[in-house]
């Protein structure tokens, strides 16, 4: 039977201030820390092994997925991921808010999703009181490295956001964005897709040269 949430954890899934100091949130704290400590400390060929583990980690994992070592969270238990995922390394997911992520997504090295948001006022921070806004990723979305993700966005699917990019406010479907604060540079256009269909059509004759 499901554990039925405490005051603060029900807090912080819905949004509002709370402190991260209660029993139950201390115990699914310390579940995370030891996953994570056996993700990070395992083999370099500890494959199916890292796979059990994010597997365990994760409130869902879609068939395919692969992150590498060293990874971080506060739960992973907020944390859905689709098909076909990819995180180079140093990823890092706060997830004291749900982290969902579509199909086909792929990060670089030292991308990092930031649900928590902490008050501007002084003496209430100092309370410990925090909350958490969720992230959304659609599906098809390429993050260079180093990119930050605010609390509170949504970013749409076929997306390419550019290395070193703070996103603070929603992205649109089909689109490139880039900067800190990042913003739409350009849509994704058919020219962009012929383009890129034409280099792998290439490749694909090329290796098929080989044979």
């Amino acid at each position: 039977m499901q554990q039925e949430k405490s005051f603060e954890k029900s807090r912080m899934l819905s949004g509002e201030l709370y402190i991260a100091q209660d029993q139950q949130l201390q115990h699914d704290s310390m579940r995370r820390r030891r996953i994570l400590h056996e993700i990070n400390h395992s083999a370099y060929d500890a494959f199916d092994e890292r796979d059990r583990l994010f597997h365990e980690l994760f409130a869902e994992l879609g068939e395919g997925a692969s992150i590498e070592p060293p990874f971080y969270c506060d739960y992973g238990s907020n944390i859905v991921i689709g098909k076909q995922f990819y995180a180079n390394v140093d990823c890092i997911m706060l997830d004291v808010a749900p982290i969902t992520i579509g199909d086909n997504v792929f990060f670089g090295p030292r991308v990092s999703l930031y649900t928590p948001y902490h008050p501007i006022d002084a003496p209430v921070r100092n309370e410990q009181l925090e909350g958490g806004r969720p992230i959304t990723i659609g599906s098809n979305v390429w993050f260079g490295g180093s990119v930050v993700v605010c609390p509170g966005v949504t970013i749409g699917s076929d997306v390419v956001i550019g290395a070193g990019s703070v996103v603070v406010k929603d992205i649109p479907d089909h689109s490139i964005a880039v900067g800190n604060p990042c913003k739409v540079v350009r849509p994704i256009t058919q020219e962009d897709r012929e383009y890129w269909q034409s280099k792998a059509d290439e490749y694909r004759r090329a290796k098929d040269s080989l044979k």
